[in-house]
């Protein structure tokens, strides 16, 4: 993948399972603050489903939204909004002409809530009790056209689909946008709302979510030696990204720069990743490449996908160790290089997910502080990189730094992002 030359974040934005907002979900990411919980509700009970818990969003979307954005939105919208508005203040609401300002907001699964809750209707009371809004709602790129009507963006508003990296690949879209001088400025991110019996219900059949069901605060369990599966959960991240030449222009805070950026298809199967991690590897050198060396040699951190399957953490931990090594120029160095599994808290967020830790990757920067991971009981022999345990780890006090993140999907979609200091 190319490089995304003269593109800095400007502006962060999210709702999570931890709090309503970045800030205090990062300071809650840092002590450690588990998301996950049971369900107040009869699901478990109603259709025999083998899990009963989740990472719900911490602060719901009706304290935030008004009645007429909720009933015109599907969840999955609503939480888009939310994170894209956040997003959006604080980057100062930047001045810039509807026609440079474009969005990029991605969800795994879109619509769910609204498609399934029309059929309801449909089968106890009969198509014509349907909502007029059915459609617009449902459709996957509902959350990209509510945030470009919210913010009456018109340099496109587009919807990229990679399961569980959709939000990583928001962000890489949305500099693409800015790259080839198509816009200024770019609202990018990915949201999801997909917690419902059938989506359980589904994970669990395929045996990729946890059943911890005694202990729900500790049953994402990344790199540990009893992981089961991951804990499905549900938000929104967002970033605003600008050229730099217009961040500059109007004297903006920017948080860091989107250094490079690397995608590639496993072809190996529709769900499980290839084993031999080369596709999660190619994604992360091609990251690097396009950062260029003089960015890849002041990698110091990385937020991995690690979801907590048994299988797929492994092999990340392979590939991450491979490719830091390579880059550092040394195992000894590559040891040394802080890696963080932030779904031990937040859950998993599906389409999310990549947008939410990007921003964990880019407040790590910041803050030079690389996010524990939580709940590792024993840490598995076979992950030899150097996993954040307990306590947030302490990054380089000076110089410039790089930090990586890695988001993965369904159907063998790779892509690491690299993050770079201003």
């Amino acid at each position: 993948m190319s490089a995304v030359p003269g593109v800095v974040v400007t502006g962060l934005g999210a709702t999570t399972p931890l709090v309503g907002d970045v800030e205090t979900t990062w300071r809650a990411a840092l002590a450690g603050r588990p998301g996950a919980h049971a369900l107040d509700n009869d699901w478990a009970e109603r259709y025999g489903l083998a899990v009963d818990f989740a990472a719900t969003l911490a602060v719901a979307a009706d304290a935030v939204l008004s009645g007429p954005e909720r009933r015109r939105n599907d969840p999955s919208a609503q939480y888009a909004l939310i994170a894209a508005r956040q997003a959006w203040a604080d980057a100062g609401a930047p001045a810039v002409a509807p026609e440079r300002l474009a969005v990029v907001m991605a969800s795994g699964i879109g619509g769910l809530q609204t498609m399934l809750g029309a059929w309801d209707t449909v089968r106890d009371r009969g198509a014509r009790r349907l909502l007029p809004l059915t459609v617009p709602m449902l459709m996957p790129n509902s959350p990209a056209a509510a945030v470009a009507i919210d913010l009456g963006a018109r340099a496109g508003a587009h919807a990229p689909v990679s399961a569980c990296a959709s939000g990583a690949e928001a962000l890489v879209t949305g500099a693409r946008l800015i790259a080839q001088g198509l816009a200024d400025v770019v609202v990018a991110g990915g949201t999801e709302a997909a917690i419902h019996p059938l989506t359980l219900g589904a994970f669990a059949k395929m045996q990729a979510l946890s059943r911890r069901s005694d202990s729900p605060e500790t049953a994402s369990r990344p790199y540990c030696v009893t992981r089961d599966g991951f804990v499905m959960g549900e938000g929104a991240g967002a970033v605003v990204l600008e050229s730099a030449g217009h961040a500059q222009a109007r004297r903006a805070r920017t948080y860091a720069r989107l250094a490079g950026a690397g995608s590639s298809s496993d072809a190996y199967d529709v769900a499980p990743p290839d084993p031999t991690g080369q596709g999660q590897a190619r994604a992360m050198r091609a990251a690097l490449a396009a950062a260029g060396p003089a960015v890849a040699e002041t990698l110091a951190h990385v937020n991995a996908h690690a979801t907590a399957t048994p299988a797929g953490d492994a092999i990340e931990a392979r590939a991450i160790t491979s490719v830091l090594a390579e880059a550092l120029g040394s195992p000894e160095r590559a040891a040394l290089v802080p890696v963080s599994a932030t779904k031990s808290m937040t859950g998993h967020l599906l389409g999310a997910a990549g947008a939410v830790e990007s921003i964990f990757a880019i407040l790590a920067l910041r803050d030079r502080l690389a996010p524990p991971t939580v709940n590792i009981q024993r840490l598995d022999p076979e992950v030899t990189c150097h996993v954040v345990r307990d306590r947030p780890e302490p990054l380089p006090a000076a110089g410039p730094l790089a930090a990586m993140n890695n988001a993965f999907g369904f159907g063998g979609h790779n892509m690491a992002l690299l993050f770079a200091t201003a």
